[in-house]
């Protein structure tokens, strides 16, 4: 590449027809073709060989082009096509000098180049000049009908072309005026233009239709050279602001810009090269398309790496971003403007889908972030729904009431937020991040109304597992024929209370009355079910409790004291009033009847347990008629059974078992009883000891000693006698009597002997005056008091409205 002060040119193509990319590149580089956009010209010359082509173009634009040494001969000089830049014109004009016509170097068979070269020249230049000799004008053989018939014939290749301006420059003009010389050129010029063949379509078409004729004539370089000098000056003007409307390259239909000419010279001199029809206007939207997607490209990949984006990108990811969407849509206004600045000279249609794909591509990159934006603010504005929904609630405010408020507004701050979060390019759907929202706030609404209701179910379940558990129990504990009844009344009461309540509850939630209706229900049916709970737990001890109300009825009178087996008591009948008692509380516990319905239960029990006939007669009939040997009760549903009539038979046998030794036990301290009172000898013994005792009877009379003697034995050995509680040790047996009288005996004679000791020291006159006639008394009785005192003392009788009871130092101890 060749340099001037202001210039710069560059081989385009050599003269192998090889096309110079990368010198075209770096050529439009140097000088700044992209930034031109529409706002440039191409200017192009043909003509004969060595006719002073690269002079004129020097001369008139400032290039630098390589000129013919006249000194060394005629020859060829430029191989191919250069470009160069004009100095000093505007708007930017671009020149290419073509290699010449009708060469010697070429040969006269080797035109395919001329044509080639032709038909380029006329794809891409505005303005095409044809370098001709003023001496061939109106010779029928002169070297410029060749070159026009070329640039015709090539002309028809091209479709839907713009309109060039041919400017025929005559070299060497002679003393002829301009004014003669035009018509004759002009007029060869429609010849040659007639002779042409044409397609059908142009058959008629005029030559104004294609090109805009202008003609210039300039005085000889080599003989008149300022002359020439000064025509060109002159020339230069005219190509001053040639684009504008009314200059030499006014038309400006199908022009590429600046940005893609690059390009769109190399793809038409692949076509030409191809020996292919040239589409023009297919050929700029085919440059429109690729030069709009690479510069798409470029930008697309800028804004990816664009600072701003990528640490909006990441602080996106770990929490909401105030003016979210204003910040984003400002980097892709940016971004897009950019585009549309770059590509605003390329087709219309083109550069329009191609914005469209590139806007796409960069809304498809941003929407994650705005995804992640759309999540902090969802998450964000829900756990602020959360809070305040929780501190409604907690601030005494009702469910629905609480629900709507604080629904009502965050759905509005959502929505808020989302606006300042919308990305002005996209026009993305927000009413499914709404509905997303919705559905969270609605979910965790269902949620805590859940929860609420919830804990107040359990707190109203509680409240009547506490009414009912204790009473049920203890009704069932005393069963009787109002228990069921009182159980039912109780029931009635408490589940209406519990109900009431319950709704008078529920009347914030806003529910409807079938929802409200069902709680209610499942309420009073959770009452049922702690009573039939409470009834079956009852059940699993109906034995235990069988025999407590055995051993109480049986152990104990109609005051509630313990019965002391005297020989008078009907053990008989009240060993059968207890098991009465106790057959009740069966047939109580053998059925929930929590209905007004009535069942023959006890009777059934009564006439199979109670009142049952002789064991032959039972045997006999067990098989045909007994009426516990079934696993259901008549008239009782199998759920509201507690205990079958084949477990009732199978726990009254087993309770008759184990109460029958309390009955044997009571029979047997009847019985020890009446043997304890009968303790005298019969009358045989008595008047066998009179007659046989006579004489110690008189021994005895005759000294009163020995009654003295014997009566102060006497009250020891009834001493003693009460205070081992001789006849109650006996009741058990003679050998447990030996045996723990064995262990008393030492003990309650020492303890007896230190009461006697004791009383023995108390002064025979005392102080006190209210006790010496008490004392005088017993003196007076011959000491019978003061030994029943020490008897009293010893034994501790003590007497009740039944009896005597004894209490032995063991006991005391």
């Amino acid at each position: 590449m060749a340099k001037g002060e202001e210039c710069c040119s560059t081989q385009l193509i050599d003269g192998d027809g090889t096309f110079n990319v990368s010198g075209i590149e770096h050529f439009i580089k140097e000088v700044k073709l992209s930034d031109c956009g529409l706002s440039y010209a191409v200017v192009s010359i043909m003509g004969p060989q060595s006719s002073g082509k690269s002079t004129l173009l020097n001369h008139l634009f400032g290039t630098n082009f390589r000129e013919m040494d006249a000194f060394k001969g005629r020859s060829q000089t430029t191989k191919g096509i250069w470009m160069a830049r004009c100095a000093g014109i505007e708007p930017c004009t671009l020149v290419m000098d073509l290699e010449g016509t009708d060469g010697r170097e070429r040969g006269e068979d080797d035109t395919a180049f001329e044509k080639q070269s032709a038909l380029f020249a006329l794809a891409v230049s505005d303005i095409v000049l044809i370098n001709m000799w003023c001496h061939d004008i109106g010779r029928e053989q002169a070297a410029n009908k060749p070159l026009l018939k070329t640039v015709f014939q090539v002309m028809m290749r091209l479709f839907s072309p713009r309109k060039t301006t041919l400017m025929f420059v005559i070299r060497d003009k002679t003393r002829t005026p301009l004014e003669n010389l035009e018509p004759v050129l002009r007029e060869d010029i429609q010849k040659i233009w007639d002779s042409v063949p044409k397609p059908q379509a142009h058959m008629e078409t005029p030559l104004s239709e294609f090109f805009n004729v202008e003609v210039v004539a300039l005085s000889s370089f080599e003989e008149k050279e300022e002359l020439f000098k000064e025509q060109v000056a002159g020339l230069r003007q005219r190509f001053y602001h040639s684009v504008a409307p009314g200059g030499l390259a006014g038309d400006r239909r199908g022009v590429v810009p600046a940005s893609g000419f690059s390009f769109s010279a190399h793809e038409i001199w692949k076509v030409i090269k191809e020996n292919k029809d040239l589409d023009l206007p297919a050929h700029k939207v085919m440059v429109a398309t690729v030069r709009c997607e690479e510069i798409a490209n470029e930008k697309y990949s800028s804004f990816a790496a664009n600072e701003e984006w990528c640490e909006l990108e990441a602080a996106v990811q770990s929490g909401p971003i105030p003016s979210f969407g204003k910040k984003l849509s400002s980097i892709l206004e940016t971004c897009l403007s950019g585009y549309d600045g770059e590509v605003l000279y390329f087709d219309e249609g083109v550069r329009s889908a191609k914005r469209k794909q590139l806007e796409d591509k960069l809304l498809q990159l941003v929407q994650p972030a705005f995804q992640s934006m759309l999540g902090h603010i969802r998450s964000g504005t829900l756990d602020k729904f959360k809070d305040a929904f929780d501190k409604a609630l907690s601030g005494g405010e009702g469910f629905s009431s609480a629900a709507h408020h604080c629904s009502k507004f965050y759905m509005n701050l959502f929505d808020e937020a989302c606006a300042d979060a919308v990305i002005e390019q996209a026009n993305w759907d927000m009413s499914k991040a709404r509905d997303k929202f919705q559905r969270d706030v609605d979910a965790h609404i269902a949620s805590v109304r859940a929860a609420k209701l919830g804990e107040l179910t359990a707190i109203f379940e509680a409240k009547l597992n506490e009414s009912l558990s204790g009473p049920v129990e203890a009704l069932l504990d005393g069963a009787n024929n109002e228990t069921w009844p009182a159980i039912r009344k109780l029931l009635r009461r408490e589940t209406e209370s519990a109900i009431s309540g319950f709704s008078d509850a529920l009347y914030g939630f806003d529910m409807d009355e079938e929802t409200k209706e069902k709680m209610l229900a499942s309420l009073e049916n959770y009452a049922k079910g702690v009573v039939e709970a409470k009834a079956r737990e009852e059940s699993g001890r109906v034995l235990m409790r069988m025999k407590d109300r055995f051993t109480s009825l049986f152990s104990h009178d109609s005051d509630s004291m313990p019965r002391v087996w005297t020989g008078k008591e009907d053990i008989r009948g009240i060993t059968k009033l207890a098991r009465s008692a106790s057959l009740k509380l069966l047939s109580v516990m053998a059925a929930i009847r929590l209905d007004d319905e009535t069942d023959n239960i006890e009777s059934i029990l009564t006439l199979a347990l109670v009142d049952s006939p002789s064991n032959a007669a039972t045997n006999r009939s067990i098989t045909n008629h007994d009426p516990l040997a079934s696993s259901t009760w008549e008239q009782v549903p199998s759920s509201k059974t507690l205990i079958t009539p084949v477990q009732c038979k199978s726990l009254w046998r087993q309770f008759k078992s184990e109460t029958e030794y309390s009955v044997t036990q009571a029979i047997s301290a009847q019985e020890a009883n009446k043997r304890n009172n009968n303790w005298l000898p019969p009358p045989w013994a008595i008047a066998a000891m009179m007659v046989l005792g006579f004489n110690e009877f008189m021994t005895l009379l005759r000294n009163p000693l020995y009654l003295g003697f014997i009566f102060i034995g006497y009250l020891l050995i009834k001493a003693l006698w009460v205070q081992l509680d001789i006849s109650g040790e006996f009741r058990n047996g003679a050998l447990p009597g030996l045996i723990s009288l064995s262990t008393k005996f030492l003990p309650t004679v020492m303890n007896l002997l230190k009461k006697l000791a004791e009383e023995g020291q108390i002064p025979a006159t005392n102080n006190n005056p209210q006790r010496n006639p008490v004392g005088a008394s017993m003196n007076h009785q011959n000491g019978v008091s003061t030994s029943e005192i020490s008897s009293t003392a010893s034994s501790g009788v003590t007497s009740s409205g039944n009896g005597t009871e004894y209490s032995s130092p063991r006991k005391e101890e």
